[in-house]
């Protein structure tokens, strides 16, 4: 019933990717996803896929889980900075503006319709407004910070994580949602 969504997007990744071999770029996108789908298997999150420089990835689902808040919140403050480090990393063989790279993360809570669409290329796929919501935080966020949903703060809220949400002084305009409150 109750799930976590979250959508990551690399800044500045199509201007970096245009300068680049693909070599270079699969180079980036392996390295960085690995790390991803290694925390991921280390906290619990369900990674759902990604298309091209964004990660999406879930909690609450296929399995439930109680704090399913929470730890997609670990996860992403552990994927935030794994990220600094490895494109710092990455910046000697990739060149320097590889570190100047950055990540903006978008997550929201709420009910998902998700199952595998059978077809040629089955997979296991995600549906519903939490869905786009999740990809409307990431959108509207802000680079190196993670945003998150009020659905979002009220779950970690209801978990004694209070501390870990600052609100956004700003409200967001969401396509479809209109202003909405975020942390």
């Amino acid at each position: 019933e109750n799930s976590t969504i979250y959508f990551a997007d690399l800044v500045g990744f199509t201007a970096w990717s245009a300068k680049r071999t693909p070599e270079e770029v699969f180079q980036l996108l392996e390295s960085l996803y690995s790390v991803f789908d290694d925390i991921a298997t280390k906290r619990g999150v369900y990674k759902i896929e990604t298309i091209g420089d964004c990660y999406v990835a879930a909690t609450g689902l296929p399995e439930p889980q109680e704090n399913h808040a929470v730890i997609m919140c670990k996860f992403a403050t552990d994927c935030m900075h794994k990220f600094a480090i490895l494109t710092a990393n990455l910046a000697d063989t990739l060149g320097e503006d590889t570190a100047s790279l950055t990540m903006r993360i978008g997550i929201h809570s709420g009910k998902v319709t998700a199952g595998v669409l059978r077809g040629k290329k089955s997979r296991f796929q995600l549906f519903g407004d939490t869905v786009n919501v999740a990809a409307r935080m990431e959108s509207n966020g802000v680079p190196n910070r993670i945003h998150v949903s009020q659905q979002t703060a009220d779950a970690l809220v209801a978990k004694g994580k209070e501390a870990w949400l600052t609100a956004r002084p700003d409200k967001i305009m969401a396509k479809g949602k209109g202003e909405l409150q975020t942390y």
